[in-house]
């Protein structure tokens, strides 16, 4: 249901799009196939900009404005080579194209900020409200601890630590399984519901109790968070 809803969501924005493309001299179809090129854009908004770490501000600022020109670039890019290919078609269809020049919203670099950032922040809310009425029915883990297999809900999980080639999952009610799957492997089992802090740790985000300037409390327990990590913790904190 909730893939659905958010595909549903793009779908709908492609066709507005498609719309307002339509006062432009496009007609439905072509506006429709021009309103597609917007998503790559929205979808490097979406996911590129949070991983954006402004622990140094001067470099923080410096990569937004690098990654939103590289983004404007390729959106004018994938529009000329789009209007062209149009044009052409046209051409072939023996219908006269009597606007060779491509309208000028579309190597507007305002206007296409603001498309963007509109879809990139419209899908947030939209997945943000699904998140709520529909949430995660998390399914139990299975792992190998000391030759046994071990089912937790992921809920139970306290943390996970790495040490070398061995990993512990510390649990509640005191318990610790030790394990020799990578940490990098158990945070793409764990993502979203867990974070990584640190190099060795990864922390359930339900369970995180306190944040300090160099460490995180997690069921009580004080726990490091390294400087690459920072500003994750810094957004999960704001947002719980």
């Amino acid at each position: 249901m909730k893939q659905l809803l958010g595909i549903s969501f793009w779908m709908v924005s492609i066709l507005l799009l498609a719309v307002i493309l339509t006062s432009l001299g496009y007609r439905f179809v072509e506006a429709l196939f021009v309103s597609t090129l917007f998503l790559p854009g929205a979808l490097a908004f979406k996911f590129l900009f949070p991983k954006i770490s402004f622990e140094d501000k001067t470099t923080g600022i410096k990569n937004v404005v690098f990654l939103t020109m590289g983004i404007m670039v390729a959106e004018v890019l994938f529009f000329l080579i789009a209007h062209m290919y149009i044009c052409h078609f046209r051409d072939e269809m023996a219908i006269f194209c009597d606007w060779p020049e491509i309208p000028s919203l579309l190597t507007n670099p305002v206007f296409l900020a603001l498309i963007l950032t509109s879809l990139a922040v419209g899908n947030y809310f939209f997945e943000t409200w699904i998140g709520k009425k529909y949430p995660d029915v998390q399914k139990p883990i299975t792992f190998i601890s000391d030759r046994k297999h071990i089912t937790l809900p992921p809920d139970d999980i306290l943390y996970v630590e790495s040490n070398d080639s061995v990993t512990t999952v510390v649990a509640t009610e005191n318990r610790s399984y030790r394990n020799k799957t990578p940490i990098s492997q158990w945070e793409a089992i764990l993502e979203p519901h867990f974070i990584r802090v640190h190099r060795s740790y990864l922390v359930n985000k339900s369970k995180i109790s306190g944040v300090d300037i160099d460490t995180i409390s997690v069921d009580g327990i004080q726990l490091p968070v390294s400087r690459k990590y920072k500003h994750i913790v810094r957004h999960c904190a704001q947002n719980s």
